[in-house]
């Protein structure tokens, strides 16, 4: 055996094998419950975040922080696909919730991702909404670790307004809305991923006001309240969703 034989042997067994599943929180305060409940874990920094590796349910499973925001959703979802290639993304955190069509704390596993704050003024602005809005299958989790409602989330670069919940509801029909998951689960399904969206309902919004505005508070201690079970479970979740453990499911069908 040559000496460059014998090296390359040597590399591709020191080489783990890619993540079945990479999870992926975005906002800060849906990190910092990371923290605390992965306190001894040897975390990394990628140019998005932090992020490390753990053995959940016998998988092996990327952890990382994508950051807030689409910009950061979509860049960090591609990374993580272009340098770990991960059978499936799961991606776990918070959203908000509309008043009276959803319970606060609630548990969200999305059906679909839309992306509400697209404004076409030279075209028809649904079809520009349409390309950017994907159908995800949840038949894998057909008996879920947690209660989850199974919903359409809406995704803007921007805090649900009260003014524009009305008009939402008509619409959308939205219920649950969040900042990044629309662009995570168009970068996946672009790369043929299997993607899925759990969320906790951290605050809820009404035509008049917002649990959460002016009062970060409320969203900080909604964002550790469903943060916990969530983490908790998380094991089950990510055996649940690797096709080779749970019930198989697909790619997002992007519309």
């Amino acid at each position: 055996m040559s000496l460059f034989t014998r090296r390359a042997l040597l590399a591709a067994v020191a080489t783990p094998p890619p993540p079945q599943v990479a999870v992926i929180l975005s906002a800060n305060a849906e990190w910092r419950e990371v923290r605390k409940h992965f306190p001894h874990i040897a975390y990394q920094r990628g140019p998005y975040g932090e992020y490390f590796f753990d053995n959940l349910d016998g998988q092996r499973t990327l952890i990382a922080q994508g950051g807030w925001g689409k910009v950061s959703a979509a860049a960090s979802a591609q990374w993580i696909v272009s340098n770990f290639n991960p059978s499936g993304i799961l991606n776990i955190g918070t959203c908000g919730g509309v008043e009276g069509r959803i319970k606060r704390f609630a548990n969200i596993l999305a059906t679909r991702t839309l992306i509400y704050d697209i404004k076409e003024a030279m075209g028809d602005p649904d079809e520009a909404v349409r390309h950017y809005t994907v159908d995800l299958d949840t038949s894998w989790a057909s008996n879920p670790p947690l209660p989850v409602a199974r919903l359409p989330l809406l995704s803007a670069d921007r805090d649900l307004v009260p003014a524009d919940v009305e008009s939402l509801v008509q619409h959308y029909g939205v219920s649950v809305v969040d900042w990044e998951s629309g662009a995570i689960a168009w970068v996946a399904s672009r790369n043929q991923k299997r993607v899925a969206i759990l969320r906790g309902v951290s605050d809820l919004v009404n035509p008049t006001g917002g649990q959460a505005y002016g009062n970060e508070s409320a969203f900080i201690e909604g964002t550790a309240v469903v943060m916990r079970p969530l983490l908790d479970t998380l094991p089950e979740w990510v055996r649940l969703f690797t096709p080779s453990r749970g019930t198989s499911g697909g790619a997002g069908r992007r519309k």
